[in-house]
Protein backbone atom coordinates (compact mmCIF):
# COMPACT_ATOMS: atom_id res chain seq x y z
CA UNK A 1 0.00 0.00 0.00
CA UNK A 2 1.38 3.39 -1.02
CA UNK A 3 0.69 6.39 1.18
CA UNK A 4 0.59 9.64 -0.77
CA UNK A 5 2.73 12.48 0.56
CA UNK A 6 0.86 15.16 2.47
CA UNK A 7 -0.27 18.10 0.37
CA UNK A 8 1.26 21.48 0.85
CA UNK A 9 -0.80 23.77 3.05
CA UNK A 10 -2.35 26.70 1.20
CA UNK A 11 -0.29 29.85 1.26
CA UNK A 12 -1.73 32.84 3.04
CA UNK A 13 -0.94 34.97 0.00
CA UNK A 14 -3.63 33.06 -1.91
CA UNK A 15 -6.27 34.47 0.45
CA UNK A 16 -5.12 38.09 0.35
CA UNK A 17 -6.56 40.62 -2.02
CA UNK A 18 -4.25 41.69 -4.88
CA UNK A 19 -4.72 45.38 -4.03
CA UNK A 20 -3.09 46.97 -0.99
CA UNK A 21 -3.83 50.29 0.73
CA UNK A 22 -0.76 52.41 1.42
CA UNK A 23 -0.96 55.59 3.49
CA UNK A 24 1.52 58.39 3.98
CA UNK A 25 1.24 61.15 6.54
CA UNK A 26 3.36 64.27 6.86
CA UNK A 27 3.00 67.22 9.17
CA UNK A 28 1.07 69.09 6.44
CA UNK A 29 -0.60 66.52 4.18
CA UNK A 30 -2.33 63.13 4.04
CA UNK A 31 -2.13 60.79 1.06
CA UNK A 32 -3.35 57.27 0.31
CA UNK A 33 -2.85 54.91 -2.63
CA UNK A 34 -4.40 51.70 -3.85
CA UNK A 35 -1.54 49.59 -5.20
CA UNK A 36 -1.79 46.41 -7.27
CA UNK A 37 0.82 44.33 -5.47
CA UNK A 38 1.67 41.67 -8.13
CA UNK A 39 2.62 44.34 -10.67
CA UNK A 40 3.52 47.11 -8.19
CA UNK A 41 1.45 49.69 -10.03
CA UNK A 42 -0.71 52.40 -8.51
CA UNK A 43 -4.37 51.78 -9.31
CA UNK A 44 -5.61 55.01 -7.77
CA UNK A 45 -4.52 57.65 -5.30
CA UNK A 46 -5.86 60.59 -3.32
CA UNK A 47 -3.99 63.32 -1.50
CA UNK A 48 -4.77 66.48 0.39
CA UNK A 49 -2.18 68.21 -1.83
CA UNK A 50 -4.55 68.15 -4.81
CA UNK A 51 -5.71 71.68 -5.56
CA UNK A 52 -9.31 70.60 -6.21
CA UNK A 53 -9.52 68.99 -2.78
CA UNK A 54 -7.60 71.65 -0.92
CA UNK A 55 -10.28 74.27 -1.43
CA UNK A 56 -13.02 72.05 0.02
CA UNK A 57 -11.09 71.13 3.20
CA UNK A 58 -10.61 73.32 6.25
CA UNK A 59 -7.30 71.69 7.15
CA UNK A 60 -5.11 69.36 5.08
CA UNK A 61 -3.56 67.49 7.98
CA UNK A 62 -6.19 66.62 10.61
CA UNK A 63 -8.34 63.53 11.18
CA UNK A 64 -11.25 64.97 9.17
CA UNK A 65 -8.96 65.44 6.16
CA UNK A 66 -7.77 61.83 6.52
CA UNK A 67 -11.37 60.59 6.53
CA UNK A 68 -12.18 62.65 3.43
CA UNK A 69 -9.12 61.29 1.61
CA UNK A 70 -10.27 57.76 2.43
CA UNK A 71 -13.75 58.45 1.01
CA UNK A 72 -12.33 59.95 -2.19
CA UNK A 73 -9.93 57.04 -2.65
CA UNK A 74 -12.80 54.54 -2.32
CA UNK A 75 -14.86 56.39 -4.92
CA UNK A 76 -11.94 56.36 -7.35
CA UNK A 77 -11.24 52.66 -6.75
CA UNK A 78 -14.90 51.73 -7.25
CA UNK A 79 -14.95 53.62 -10.55
CA UNK A 80 -12.08 51.38 -11.70
CA UNK A 81 -13.93 48.25 -10.55
CA UNK A 82 -11.83 47.43 -7.47
CA UNK A 83 -14.25 46.41 -4.70
CA UNK A 84 -11.82 45.34 -1.94
CA UNK A 85 -8.19 45.48 -0.89
CA UNK A 86 -5.85 44.54 1.96
CA UNK A 87 -4.36 46.88 4.53
CA UNK A 88 -0.75 46.45 5.62
CA UNK A 89 0.42 48.90 8.26
CA UNK A 90 4.03 49.87 8.66
CA UNK A 91 5.67 49.14 11.98
CA UNK A 92 5.43 52.75 13.14
CA UNK A 93 1.77 53.09 12.09
CA UNK A 94 -0.72 52.32 14.85
CA UNK A 95 -4.45 51.91 14.31
CA UNK A 96 -5.10 55.30 15.87
CA UNK A 97 -6.25 58.80 14.84
CA UNK A 98 -5.42 59.48 11.15
CA UNK A 99 -4.71 55.85 10.26
CA UNK A 100 -7.99 54.79 11.86
CA UNK A 101 -9.88 57.57 10.06
CA UNK A 102 -8.58 56.51 6.61
CA UNK A 103 -9.24 52.80 7.19
CA UNK A 104 -12.70 53.33 8.70
CA UNK A 105 -13.79 55.63 5.88
CA UNK A 106 -12.64 53.05 3.35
Amino acid sequence: MVIPPPGRPPRIVDYLKPYVLKMHFTSKFVSAQGIHSPTATVASSASSQETALRSSMESTRDVAAAAKIGNILVERLLLKGIPAFSVHLKREQRYHEKVKAVIDSV
